[in-house]
């Protein structure tokens, strides 16, 4: 099976799930239902109906999910409760997300917030994470024991938790000067590669694969994750912006700190100088970049995205998946970790 032919049928039951978890409400509730529906992608403000995979995203984790559980030995229908809890609990920590670095813009549209306030849209993001947390009790429908139902309740607990205390992490940079490379993979395993592993993690759980395999899936889905986001910070910098859709300047305008930038503030103190000064508006940062590449960073990056991608293909391997779902989560990882964009 293609990855193509699994996505076809697998992304219209994600969102089916997704729509029955979320459902709706009386009259007096229609703008709280309406910020989920709007920030899920399925409608515009107006509340009419939307039919653009722009406004969804890619659906990448639910995908994983499903994918993992197929190829470790359950039918992938059994993981859709699992993978509506998994997208809904990243949307959670996107519309937050959304609110802490005053975001205007999220998928090309106006934030939940720029629309109905940052009051409501914390409620409407808190209300995402409750729907989260009551979407895995429907797996006993799909013939989860309550066992596994139980372990994979606690390990997404464990992840939500993982979560927050990367996005603590991120924002707690923001008003550092100095920032380690150990502090920033801590971070970014906790906000990025810790809901990846848990997409493949939690699908081996509810296929109620070997310990061993469940553990295999995991640490590929970290190392997923972690290659995933080092490839985003460098693509952040040295990208193609014919390519990745998004000026090669904004990191460093931002004074974001990425993997290169605090590989950079680590070894020299006249560009952590430099970058310590807000960006000013028409000022390049051409010479910040130029300075990175001097310093190692764009190499460092690089090494540093391949040996996670090798991890993850390795752990992938050794967990011995079987089937034409494991050629198409392989496709998937293919795909995720040899992009330019």
């Amino acid at each position: 099976m293609s990855l193509t032919h699994f996505s076809s049928l697998a992304l219209p039951a994600i969102e089916d799930e997704l729509r029955a978890v979320v459902g709706s409400g009386p009259a007096e509730l229609h703008d709280y239902y309406l910020m989920m529906r709007y920030h899920l992608g399925w409608v515009d403000e107006q509340d009419a109906p939307l039919n653009d995979p722009n406004a969804t995203g890619k659906r990448i984790r639910p995908l994983l999910c499903v994918l993992a559980c197929e190829a470790a030995g359950k039918e992938w229908q059994a993981a859709l409760p699992m993978a509506a809890a998994i997208e809904l609990l990243h949307n959670f920590s996107l519309l937050h997300d959304d609110i802490q670095d005053n975001s205007p813009l999220r998928r090309g549209r106006p934030t939940v917030w720029k629309l109905w306030g940052a009051a409501q849209a914390i409620n409407a993001g808190d209300a995402l994470f409750t729907l989260a947390h009551l979407a895995p009790h429907r797996l006993g429908e799909r013939g989860v024991s309550a066992a596994n139902v139980l372990a994979a309740l606690a390990e997404f607990d464990r992840t939500c938790l993982h979560l927050t205390q990367g996005q603590y992490l991120d924002m707690n940079f923001e008003t550092r000067a100095q920032v380690t490379v150990d502090e920033y993979l801590t971070m970014i395993g906790g906000k990025t590669a810790a809901l990846i592993a848990a997409c493949t993690e939690l699908g081996a759980v509810i296929a109620n694969a070997p310990s061993a395999q469940v553990g295999r899936l995991r640490e590929f889905g970290r190392n997923l994750g972690l290659a995933f986001q080092v490839q985003d910070d460098w693509l952040g910098i040295w990208g193609d912006p014919a390519v990745t859709g998004k000026s090669a300047a904004s990191d460093l305008e931002k004074r974001k700190k990425s993997l290169p930038v605090v590989f950079g503030l680590e070894r020299s103190e006249s560009f952590a100088r430099a970058y310590a000064q807000p960006h000013q508006p028409h000022e390049s940062v051409a010479a910040l970049a130029q300075e990175l590449d001097a310093l190692g960073a764009q190499t460092y990056t690089l090494e540093m995205a391949r040996t996670l991608t090798q991890a993850a293909v390795d752990h992938l391997r050794a967990a011995r998946l079987q089937g034409p779902a494991a050629l198409a989560l392989q496709e998937l990882t293919d795909k995720l970790l040899n992009r330019n964009a």
